[in-house]
C-alpha cells in the first residue's frame, strides 16, 4: 500500500474511490474493497489455534476493516449536516434529552427523518416501502419489526461457530444495518402517528450505533489479533532515507499509533455513509470559472464609466484578493464559496481527499485542490532502489513549508471557520479543527486525526530528515504526548455540551472503552448498567451479551460474575419476550450450577405438556444438565408455599380440596417422566409431593401425583440398574423409595376402599309404603314395587359385604405392612434425609390411628363387634407395636369404641367380648 499517499487520507485502511461516470451508472454502488485481501490476517476461529502468517510489513494494513454490509450510499440531504438543522440519521442526535439519552422522547423525529430521499437515496418510493401492514397496527412496530433479532443473532453465532469469528462479526454488522433500513420505511409509513414514530425511530437509532460498534470492534480486534500472532516477530528495520518508508516503519512497529488511523478510519466511514452520493446535486455552484459574479460585475464597472456601483468589491481575482485587499466578493460567490467549504470539509471529514480535489477542479478552483495536494509524504525510489529505470518521485520535498503555511491559514480569522477547518486538519491544529465539530464522532474523530498527524511529525523529525530551520509550528503540537487515554480525558473536559452529553451515551461508552481496549472497565460499566433502573434498552442488551460471548471466544480475561450478570440479565429478557427456542443456548454459558437454576426457573413456567418437552430437548442439544434441571424445578415448586403437618384431628373434613398451588406441585412431576432414566428420582419427589398431601388429608390430590408416575416405574428402575451391569440390590435411596411408593399405593387404595363403602353404606334401597285403602291396582304396583325392593336391597346387601370385606383387607394392608410397619423403611444403609424421616414418622402417627378408627366404623356399622375387638389384640401387639403411633386422646377415644362394642356384644346376651356364655 502507498503509504506516504494515504497518511492523511486514512494511511492504514482506505477504500479505492468511484469515478464519477461510475457513481452515474450506479448511485447505489458501494465503495469497493481494497484489491488486496490476499494477505489478510488468518480467520479466527472461536477456539482459534493460531499459526504466525507470512506476511509482509504493511500486509496488516491492506484489508479494507468495513464490511460490505457498511459501505453504502445513502442520499444527498446528509451532506450538509453538520450545522444544519437535518442531521443524518446515524450521526448523533445532539439536543439534550435527545433519542440516545431519551428514548421516548418524539421531538426530534421530525428532525430525524428530514425527507424520504434521505431514507432511500435513489429507490423507487413505491418498492422500497414493501413493509408489512400488519406490524404498522402494533402499538409499536419498531419493537415488532426488530424482534427477529434475537433468533437471527443465535442462528448467526451457530452458523459461524467453527468458522472465522470475524466473519460472525460482519453478520452482526449486516443484519443490523439490514434491520436498520426495514425501521427507516416504518418510520416514513407511521408518520401520521409521532408516538409510533418516534419509538420506531429510537430502535433503529439504537441499532444503527450497534451497527457502527460491531464495526469497529472488527476493525480494531483483527489488527490486535494479528499483533499478537506476530509478537516477537517484528523485524528491526534499517534507517531510511524516505518519509513515507519512516512513516510505514513507525506503523508496523507502534500498534497505538496503527490503531489510533484504524479509529480515524471508523469514523471517517461513518461520515462518508453519511455522504452517499452527491456529486450530480451541486450544479447550482459548480462552474468552470470561480467567482463568476464577482468577475462579472468587474466588468461592467470596467466597461460602463458612469456611476451607480457604490459597494466596494475585490478588484483583483487571485485567491489571495478578499484577504490582501480586505474586500468583499460579490454575495452569491460569497454563499458559493461557503457552501463549497462546507461540502469539502465533509468530504475531508469521510476520508474523500481525492473527492474534494476533484470536485475544487469541477467548481473551477484548481489552485484550492492544489492546497490540498501537499501533505504527501516525499520518497524517491531511485535512490535505494536497484533499477536501472528512472522512478518516479512521490509526494511533497517541500512538506515542512507547506504544513506551516497550512497551520498559519488555520489560524488566519478573516477566513471562513470550514476553510480554516480544512487547513487545521491538514496541519493537525486542534484548537481551530474542534469549533467546527458538533457531534461525539466528530470530536473524537479531531482528537485522532491530530494524534496520528502528530506522531508521525514526531517520528519523521527525530530521523532527522525534515527540515528543522524552517520548522514554525508551535512547540507544544510538536512535543505533544498524545494517547488514547488522554483523547478521552479531553472530550471529558470539552465545552460543547451537546459532545459532553453524548460521552454518556452507552454505545459511545462502549466505543470508548473497544478503543482502548479496557475490559475490565467495560464490564465495570456494563454492571452499573444492569443494576440501575429502567432497565436496558432489549437490543442493548442483546448486543453486551454477544460481545462478551465474542471475548470469550477469543479467550480473553474477563470479569466472571459480570459476565454471568449479563447472560442472566438477556436470559431474563428473552423469558420475558417468550423466546423459548433462545434460552437454552444462552443458559449453557452459564456456570454448571447457575446454568440449572436459570433453565429451571424458566421451566416452572411451562404448563403445557409438548411444549415442556420441547423445551426439554433443546436443553439437552445445548448441553445442560437435564436431569439437575428437571429435579431442581421439581423441588423448587413442591417446597414453594409448603404447609406444616398438621395432625387429621385438628381438620374437620375427611377431605381437603385441592387448590391451584396444589395443582402446580401434581403437574410438576411430568417434568420427570419424559425421560424414563428419571424414573428413579420421579418417584422420590412424587413421594415427598405425597407425603405433605397427605399429612394435609389432600388425598384427591395425593391420588393425582400417584397417577402421574407411570405404572412400569418399578420394572423401568430395576431394568436400568441391570443394564448398567450391576449384580448388587438397588442402592438403599432407589429400595427405600420403591418401598415408600408400594406404602402410599396402600394406604390410597384403602381410602378409596373406604370411600367407596361409605357411599354404598349410605345409600340403601328405600322400602315402598303401602298405600292405606289401597285399589286393586295400586295393590298389584305396590306388591310390584316390593318385590324389586327386596332383589334391590339384596343386591345392596351383597355389594356391601363385598365391599366390607375390601376395605378391611386393604386397611390392613395399611395397618399390617410387612417387613417392619407402613412407613418405615427396611434399608438402613441409605444416605440420611433427615426431613423425609421426620415427615415419614409423623405420617405414621397422623394416618394409622385415622385407618384404624376407619376400620372401627365400618365393623360397627356392619355389626361385626367381635371383629373390632379383636382389632383391640392387634394395636396392642408388641409385633406391631401400633400402640406407639397413638396418643393418649386417641387411646381414650379407641377403648370408648371398644367399650361400645363390648356393651352391643352384652345385649345380644354374649359375653363382652362376643363369646357365648357359659351356663
Amino acid at each position: 500500500m502507498n503509504w506516504s499517499q494515504n497518511l492523511l487520507n486514512s494511511p492504514v485502511i482506505r477504500e479505492s474511490e468511484v469515478t464519477r461516470a461510475a457513481r452515474r451508472r450506479s448511485k447505489k454502488a458501494a465503495f469497493p474493497l481494497a484489491q488486496d485481501e490476499s494477505s489478510s490476517p488468518a480467520a479466527i476461529s472461536t477456539t482459534p489455534v493460531w499459526a504466525p502468517p507470512c506476511v509482509t510489513p504493511a500486509s496488516l494494513f491492506k484489508q479494507s476493516f468495513t464490511p460490505r454490509s457498511a459501505l453504502r450510499n445513502p442520499d444527498v440531504s446528509a451532506i450538509s449536516r453538520r450545522g444544519s438543522k437535518t442531521p443524518g440519521f446515524v450521526n448523533t442526535p445532539l439536543a439534550k434529552g435527545s433519542v440516545s439519552m431519551n428514548l421516548d422522547e418524539s421531538d426530534w423525529t421530525n428532525s430525524l427523518y428530514p425527507s424520504p430521499l434521505s431514507v432511500f437515496g435513489d429507490g423507487s418510493f413505491t418498492d422500497e416501502m414493501n413493509v408489512s401492514a400488519v406490524v404498522l397496527k402494533e402499538d409499536d412496530p419498531g419493537e415488532a419489526a426488530s424482534v427477529s433479532l434475537f433468533p437471527e443473532f443465535l442462528q448467526s453465532y451457530l452458523r459461524h461457530s467453527s468458522s472465522a469469528v470475524f466473519d460472525l462479526l460482519e453478520d452482526y454488522e449486516t443484519i443490523c444495518q439490514d434491520k436498520v433500513k426495514t425501521l427507516q420505511k416504518l418510520v416514513l409509513r407511521s408518520a401520521s402517528t409521532q408516538q409510533k414514530s418516534s419509538k420506531t425511530a429510537s430502535i433503529a437509532w439504537l441499532l444503527q450505533q450497534e451497527t457502527l460498534t460491531w464495526r469497529l470492534i472488527t476493525s480494531l480486534y483483527r489488527d490486535r489479533i494479528q499483533t499478537a500472532m506476530e509478537d516477537g516477530m517484528m523485524d528491526i528495520t534499517a534507517p531510511s532515507e524516505s518519509e513515507k518508508v519512516i512513516m510505514e516503519q513507525l506503523f508496523q512497529r507502534d500498534s497505538m499509533v496503527r490503531q489510533s488511523q484504524l479509529v480515524v478510519d471508523w469514523l471517517e466511514s461513518i461520515a462518508k455513509d453519511d455522504i452517499g452520493d452527491f456529486s450530480d446535486n451541486i450544479e447550482y455552484y459548480a462552474k468552470s470559472v470561480y467567482w463568476e459574479n464577482t468577475l462579472h460585475t468587474l466588468k461592467l464597472r470596467r466597461d460602463q464609466s458612469r456611476a451607480g456601483f457604490s459597494r466596494p468589491l475585490v478588484t483583483e481575482l487571485d485567491p489571495d484578493a478578499p484577504i490582501r485587499q480586505k474586500r468583499p466578493l460579490a454575495d452569491l460567490d460569497r454563499e458559493d464559496d461557503t457552501r463549497l467549504l462546507r461540502h469539502l470539509f465533509t468530504l475531508i471529514r469521510a476520508g474523500m481527499t481525492d473527492e474534494a480535489q476533484r470536485l475544487c477542479k469541477r467548481c473551477g478552483q484548481a489552485w484550492r485542490a492544489a492546497t490540498l495536494e501537499g501533505w504527501k509524504l516525499y520518497h524517491d525510489p531511485n535512490i535505494t532502489g536497484g533499477s536501472a529505470d528512472l522512478q518516479p518521485v512521490e509526494g511533497n520535498p517541500h512538506r515542512c513549508v507547506w504544513k506551516v503555511c497550512c497551520w498559519r491559514m488555520a489560524e488566519e480569522e478573516q477566513f471562513n471557520r470550514y476553510e480554516r477547518a480544512i487547513y487545521a486538519v491538514l496541519s493537525g491544529n486542534l484548537r481551530q479543527l474542534l469549533p467546527v465539530c458538533e457531534t461525539w464522532e466528530d470530536s473524537v474523530w479531531a482528537y485522532f486525526r491530530v494524534l496520528v498527524d502528530t506522531l508521525v511529525e514526531q517520528e519523521l523529525r527525530s530521523s532527522g530528515l525534515s527540515q528543522e530551520d524552517l520548522e514554525e509550528l508551535p512547540r507544544e503540537y510538536l512535543e505533544a504526548s498524545w494517547t488514547m487515554e488522554k483523547v478521552f480525558e479531553e472530550l471529558q473536559a470539552t465545552e460543547s455540551k451537546s459532545v459532553l452529553e453524548a460521552t454518556k451515551e452507552h454505545y459511545h461508552v462502549i466505543q470508548k472503552f473497544v478503543i482502548l481496549g479496557d475490559l475490565d472497565g467495560l464490564l465495570e460499566e456494563f454492571s452499573d448498567w444492569l443494576g440501575k433502573t429502567p432497565p436496558l434498552p432489549a437490543h442493548l442488551l442483546r448486543f453486551m451479551t454477544h460481545l462478551v460471548l465474542f471475548y470469550r471466544s477469543l479467550g480473553m480475561q474477563l470479569k466472571e460474575e459480570v459476565c454471568v450478570e449479563v447472560l442472566t440479565a438477556y436470559i431474563s429478557l428473552l423469558v420475558t419476550e417468550k423466546q423459548v427456542d433462545l434460552i437454552a443456548f444462552y443458559v449453557s454459558h452459564l456456570p454448571a450450577e447457575t446454568a440449572v437454576r436459570q433453565y429451571a426457573r424458566f421451566l416452572e413456567q411451562v404448563t403445557e405438556s409438548e411444549q415442556r418437552k420441547h423445551c426439554l430437548e433443546l436443553a439437552l442439544k445445548a448441553g445442560l444438565d437435564v436431569a439437575a434441571v428437571t429435579k431442581t424445578v421439581v423441588e423448587t415448586v413442591r417446597e414453594r408455599d409448603s404447609d406444616e403437618f398438621s395432625h387429621h384431628d385438628l381438620t374437620p373434613a375427611l377431605d381437603t380440596g385441592t387448590t391451584v398451588e396444589d395443582q402446580q406441585k401434581i403437574d410438576v412431576i411430568d417434568w420427570l417422566v419424559f425421560d424414563p432414566a428419571q424414573r428413579a428420582e420421579a418417584l422420590k419427589q412424587s413421594n415427598a409431593i405425597m407425603r405433605k398431601f397427605l399429612a394435609s388429608k389432600k388425598h384427591e390430590a395425593a391420588k393425582q401425583v400417584f397417577a402421574k408416575v407411570p405404572k412400569d416405574s418399578m420394572r423401568e428402575i430395576y431394568h436400568q440398574w441391570e443394564e448398567q451391569g450391576m449384580n448388587t440390590p438397588l442402592p438403599a435411596e432407589e429400595d427405600n423409595a420403591i418401598r415408600e411408593h408400594l406404602c402410599i399405593r396402600a394406604y390410597l387404595e384403602a381410602h378409596e376402599a373406604f370411600n367407596e363403602w361409605f357411599r354404598n353404606m349410605n345409600s340403601p334401597p328405600v322400602k315402598p309404603t303401602e298405600p292405606a285403602q289401597a285399589k286393586f291396582t295400586e295393590k298389584v304396583a305396590y306388591e310390584m314395587k316390593e318385590k324389586e325392593y327386596k332383589m334391590e336391597y339384596e343386591s345392596w346387601q351383597g355389594r356391601v359385604e363385598a365391599l366390607t370385606e375390601e376395605v378391611k383387607e386393604r386397611i390392613y394392608n395399611v395397618l399390617l405392612f410387612v417387613d417392619g410397619g407402613w412407613m418405615v423403611d427396611v434399608r438402613e444403609d441409605a444416605e440420611e434425609d433427615s426431613e423425609r424421616s421426620v415427615q415419614m414418622a409423623l405420617l405414621r402417627r397422623l394416618c394409622l390411628p385415622m385407618m384404624t378408627f376407619l376400620l372401627l366404623t365400618v365393623l360397627q356399622q356392619t355389626q361385626r363387634h367381635q371383629e373390632s375387638l379383636r382389632l383391640a389384640d392387634i394395636i396392642a401387639s408388641d409385633q406391631h407395636r401400633l400402640y406407639e403411633v397413638f396418643t393418649r386422646e386417641e387411646l381414650l377415644k379407641f377403648l370408648q369404641k371398644m367399650r361400645e362394642s363390648s356393651l352391643l356384644l352384652l345385649d345380644k346376651g354374649l359375653d363382652a367380648l362376643g363369646y357365648e356364655l357359659q351356663s
